[in-house]
């Protein structure tokens, strides 16, 4: 029965994760039948149950030290497949810094990370196979470049396959290189770099130690299910700990999804009981739900679909499920939770999928924490907040101002080892063992965490007051014709000074569901009803439209191009 309750609950009990090498070896024997990943290539299913997935990584460990790489730092580029899953896990346990790289960056700014990394190896998929072409003779430290879906007759070429198939004969004939490798918990292993809204990435060095606190910690808080749909890239921290460590140690079946176009027919495919995502996923989601529903007339009957449940929860009945079939059978019918984080998410997606009986657990984290620091519970969980810190964390809000707002800080086996070869932004971040995130957020009486702005974005009025974008835009998202938003600090024409001003790019598809024509005139109207409930300092003064989606990282985050 669904509940919310009032009060935390105890922590979920969870076996211990010491090392990666423990991961795997104990989840081979725990699950050894069962799938761990299931995925398919060319029209073809494929499934790897845990005792297979333990094997085969022996097998490429074993390869890779007989390649010469085991202890090497290795880069994996590409696109989400198996082989991406096997070699990260298989170069955790290994005695290599692992380094992973988002596909969709330049040829010159994947060429600035492996010269700064001191790359040695690169696996990779075709898809980012020339742009790796464009920069190789500019990078000799790099001697081994590994296909996971490329065939090339080049000398220092090598294939996830024929590696594999090596290592298992290697194996055989009583190779343990591989086997015996003792973990260093508290040294360097992977080397994640930023992609911030503003300002050059950095290197986040992150040792195995943090990332198995983040494994075991985030299970204590979360009911972690059976089957999980994995869309969001494998080099953001987020999903490689908790979408890929994390439910390799819970014993969870993983399936990856293709592309985006296979997204759907997945759902139906997997049937998963939970996915994570980032809002734009949730947004589109809703969207796409509304505009089913609109499409097909069912607005009535949906919004007194959504009235009985209420009135049905209230009496501890929860017929969610039921009374709104058709849409958990698009999601392949079993979903019970989207764990979202990345960026703020507005409530009224949440409200809307609780009320349909989808929990959207939201949570809060930073690629230098390895990247867990709060998310909330199933049953325990408030719309407006990231939820509840990691056991045995300390989060605290430093130099809070008088709403008890003021910068995020952290402390505990989830904080960075610094950042790499950066021992001067090392020290203005980490002081006496506490990670400054650079998030301005509060702490409620109950323990939940909000994050309400972005130090670095701040605005700082002439009367003093400080505005934090964020919150501000948060607001105005709840606007249904807008479809994303920034505000900024704006010079007013004539010499009048400063105020607030926003830059919007509309939701023309809304716009057109409800037969509005002049979208910019609904939204000033929108904005200024806004205006009358907002002190004078935080009445918007400008407001400009453009007509594409504003640039954004890999991540999905808005880059602000303003000089605030």
């Amino acid at each position: 029965m669904y509940k919310n309750r009032k009060k935390n609950y105890p922590y979920y009990k969870v076996r211990p994760c010491e090392s990666i090498r423990m991961l795997v070896d104990s989840s081979a024997e725990l699950f050894a039948d069962k799938p761990a990943l299931k995925y398919r290539i060319n029209g073809t299913d494929y499934s790897v149950t845990y005792s297979e997935f333990k094997r085969t990584v022996d097998s490429l460990g074993t390869a890779f030290y007989s390649l010469g790489v085991g202890e090497s730092h290795i880069a994996i580029i590409g696109d989400n497949c198996f082989h991406w899953v096997l070699s990260y896990v298989t170069a955790l346990i290994s005695e290599a810094v692992v380094i992973p790289v988002d596909k969709e960056l330049s040829a010159e700014d994947i060429f600035n990370i492996l010269e700064h990394s001191e790359c040695e190896a690169v696996i990779y998929t075709k898809s980012v196979k020339n742009k790796l072409d464009l920069i190789k003779e500019k990078l000799p430290l790099v001697k081994t470049y590994i296909a996971m879906d490329v065939v090339s007759d080049d000398h220092n070429q090598y294939t996830i396959d024929s590696l594999r198939s090596q290592g298992e004969r290697l194996l055989e004939e009583g190779d343990t290189r591989f086997l015996d490798v003792v973990p260093d918990m508290h040294g360097l292993k992977q080397l994640i770099y930023t992609s911030g809204t503003t300002g050059k990435s950095k290197g986040v060095m992150l040792s195995q130690d943090t990332l198995c606190f983040n494994v075991v910690k985030s299970q204590e808080l979360m009911n972690i299910t059976e089957r999980a749909l994995s869309v969001l890239p494998y080099n953001h921290c987020y999903e490689a700990t908790c979408g890929l460590l994390t439910m390799l140690h819970h014993g969870m079946t993983i399936c990856i999804n293709e592309s985006l176009r296979t997204i759907i027919p997945n759902f139906k495919k997997y049937k998963p009981t939970e996915m994570q995502i980032v809002p734009l996923y949730a947004e589109n989601f809703h969207k796409r739900i509304v505009a089913t529903i609109e499409d097909k007339g069912l607005t009535k009957k949906f919004n007194m679909g959504q009235k009985l449940s209420k009135m049905l929860l209230k009496l501890g009945i929860d017929k969610r499920r039921e009374l709104f079939k058709d849409i958990h059978e698009t999601f392949g019918g079993e979903l019970k939770a989207f764990i979202c984080g990345g960026a703020p998410l507005k409530s009224e997606i949440t409200r809307f999928f609780e009320s349909i009986g989808i929990i959207m657990i939201n949570g809060y984290g930073i690629t230098e924490c390895g990247p867990l620091i709060s998310i909330n519970r199933p049953e325990y969980y408030n719309f407006n907040s990231v939820g509840l810190p990691l056991k045995d964390t300390v989060v605290m809000i430093d130099n809070p101002n008088e709403n008890g707002e003021g910068e995020i800080i952290v402390k505990g086996r989830n904080v960075m080892l610094g950042y790499y070869k950066n021992p001067e932004e090392t020290n203005a971040v980490i002081k006496d063992g506490f990670f400054y995130t650079g998030d301005i957020g509060k702490i409620d009486k109950d323990g939940f965490l909000y994050i309400t702005g972005r130090k670095k974005n701040l605005i700082v009025l002439k009367n003093g007051k400080n505005i934090y974008p964020e919150e501000m835009e948060a607001q105005l998202m709840d606007i249904p014709y807008i479809s994303e938003v920034v505000v900024y600090s704006a010079v007013l024409p004539e010499g009048a000074g400063k105020a607030l001003g926003v830059e919007i790019f509309p939701n023309y598809e809304f716009a057109a569901t409800q037969g509005i024509e002049d979208v910019e005139a609904e939204i000033r109207r929108a904005i200024s009803e806004f205006n009358k409930n907002q002190p004078p300092y935080r009445v918007i003064k400008q407001i400009k439209l453009r007509a594409t989606e504003f640039e954004k990282t890999t991540t999905k985050k808005i880059k602000r191009n303003y000089n605030i």
